[in-house]
């Protein structure tokens, strides 16, 4: 990976090297989750921590979003709804680059992975009935595919990776990691694991 990881780098990165198109059977359920890129000079990826009196991954580490109403008119409308429903970034704030590979959910559901730039300067609002805190990391050292270790689990005969990291006292683990290492994996495909 480079040394210095420039917003024009990262998108340059990106664009250039669209995701693998995966052809595993996936649920038919679908959630979408943001994936925000503070887009400074030196660009950060931030994170939430889910408040803890949810039932479902509670206190945990996560991309806003959530799962698709029928109302939304793409995931990509679930991603940017669910996110200003949990942080307070308005839609019309992000700018949308693509999504990577949809992964499947602990339960159940087929999550798509949007990853968009937002400004610097949003003023974020939690929903403390979803949203515990929030916090940046930058986004060189988020993509550091070195940073992230595997666990493996086995679930109904078939062995999954769950990857696993810290950043400062946050536990980075599971899908959000998941999904942190294959943007990695995308940007940087020339890197060894």
């Amino acid at each position: 990976m480079q040394n210095n990881l420039t917003l024009d780098n990262f998108l340059t990165r990106f664009l250039l090297h669209p995701p693998a198109v995966k052809t595993a059977e996936l649920p038919t359920r679908h959630a979408a989750v943001l994936v925000p890129i503070v887009a400074a000079a030196e660009p950060r990826l931030l994170l939430t921590r889910r408040a803890r009196t949810l039932r479902k991954h509670a206190g945990q580490v996560a991309f806003p979003g959530g799962m698709q109403d029928a109302e939304d008119a793409s995931l990509i409308a679930t991603a940017l709804r669910e996110a200003m429903e949990e942080v307070a970034i308005p839609p019309d704030r992000v700018r949308v680059l693509g999504t990577l590979p949809p992964v499947t959910s602990s339960t159940g559901f087929q999550v798509t992975p949007v990853v968009g730039l937002i400004p610097p300067a949003i003023d974020y609002r939690m929903n403390p009935a979803e949203v515990e805190s929030l916090f940046e990391m930058p986004l060189q050292e988020a993509l550091r595919v070195s940073r992230y270790s595997e666990l493996s689990v086995h679930r109904q005969g078939r062995r999954l990776p769950v990857w696993l990291s810290w950043y400062d006292d946050y536990f980075i683990w599971g899908m959000t990691a998941g999904i942190i290492r294959e943007l990695s994996l995308q940007l940087y495909p020339d890197v060894p694991e």
